[in-house]
């Protein structure tokens, strides 16, 4: 797997994560009005998701642009 490849995967698993996780917060949310056990359950698995997420942007932080096979050794 090319490091572009990796890079375009993870970018995409990154926003999908965040906005997954919050979309499912805020299901929790309303949910709780009437099954409080269920909206509880929605919302930290919501939150866990989108922690997820801010990882993997920390995580793409660290990553090299720059191909491995382009890099010169000195």
């Amino acid at each position: 797997m090319t490091a572009a490849v990796r890079i375009a995967t993870i970018d995409k698993l990154i926003w999908a994560l965040i906005y997954g996780g919050l979309l499912v917060v805020s299901l929790g949310v309303f949910v709780k009005r009437s099954a409080a056990g269920l909206g509880w359950t929605l919302i930290v698995l919501g939150t866990v998701v989108a922690v997820a997420g801010a990882v993997l942007v920390w995580v793409r932080s660290r990553m090299s642009d720059a191909d491995p096979q382009e890099v010169k050794k000195p």
